[in-house]
C-alpha cells in the first residue's frame, strides 16, 4: 500500500519529469508542488535518483496495465493493436517522447538503477512482442522481436520529432511489412 504523500510525490515528479525532463526539475520544486515536507520527501525517497527510478518503474507498470487491455485475438492482430495504441498515445497533445528513452538519455551509465529500470521495461516489452510473435507462429520470432523494438523506438521518437499524423499513418504499414504476409501468421 502506497502512502498518499508518496503517491503525491510520485505523481508530481511524473508530471514534471515528463514535461520538463529529469535533470531540469529539482527536489525543492517537487516538494513544493507535491505539498509535502522535506522530511516526508526524504522518508520516501532518500535521493532524487531513487525517485527517478520509481518514476521509470511506475511508467513500466502503467505500460503493462495497458498491454493487459489488448483485445483478445490472434497474435498478429494483438501486435498491430499494440502499435496502434502507441499511435494513439503519441498523437495526444502534450506528448513529449517516450519516458523510457527520455530517462535513458539523461542517465548514460548502463549500470545506474535508472538505466536498469529502463532495461527491465524494454526486456518486458520485447518479451511481450516475442510471445505474440510465437503465438502467431512467426517463422523468425526472435529476430522479428528485435526489429519491432527498433520500430517501437522509431515510432516513439518520431512522434516527438516529426508530424504525428504522418507517423501514425505509417505505423500499421510498417509493422505489417515487418511481420510479413498475413497468410503466414495467425
Amino acid at each position: 500500500m502506497t502512502s498518499p504523500a508518496r503517491q503525491r510525490i510520485l505523481d508530481t515528479a511524473t508530471r514534471l519529469f515528463y514535461t520538463e525532463g529529469v535533470r531540469a526539475v529539482g527536489i525543492d520544486r517537487i516538494i513544493a508542488e507535491a505539498g509535502v515536507a522535506k522530511a516526508t520527501f526524504y522518508h520516501h525517497f532518500p535521493a532524487k535518483d531513487e525517485l527517478v527510478t520509481a518514476y521509470v518503474e511506475d511508467q513500466g507498470q502503467r505500460q503493462r496495465a495497458l498491454a493487459d487491455e489488448l483485445p483478445e485475438g490472434p497474435g498478429r492482430e494483438r501486435l498491430l493493436a499494440l502499435f496502434e495504441r502507441m499511435g494513439e498515445f503519441g498523437s495526444m497533445p502534450g506528448y513529449r517522447g517516450c519516458p523510457f528513452i527520455n530517462a535513458a538519455a539523461e542517465y548514460p551509465d548502463r549500470s545506474h538503477p535508472v538505466r536498469k529500470a529502463v532495461a527491465a521495461f524494454r526486456g518486458w516489452f520485447r518479451d511481450l512482442m516475442l510471445s505474440l510473435l510465437k503465438e502467431a507462429r512467426h517463422p523468425t520470432p526472435d529476430e522479428t522481436a528485435d526489429i519491432l523494438m527498433i520500430v517501437r523506438d522509431g515510432v516513439a521518437v518520431g512522434f516527438d520529432l516529426d508530424d504525428p499524423a504522418v507517423v501514425r499513418a505509417s505505423i500499421r504499414e510498417t509493422v505489417t511489412r515487418v511481420l510479413g504476409p498475413a497468410e503466414e501468421l495467425s
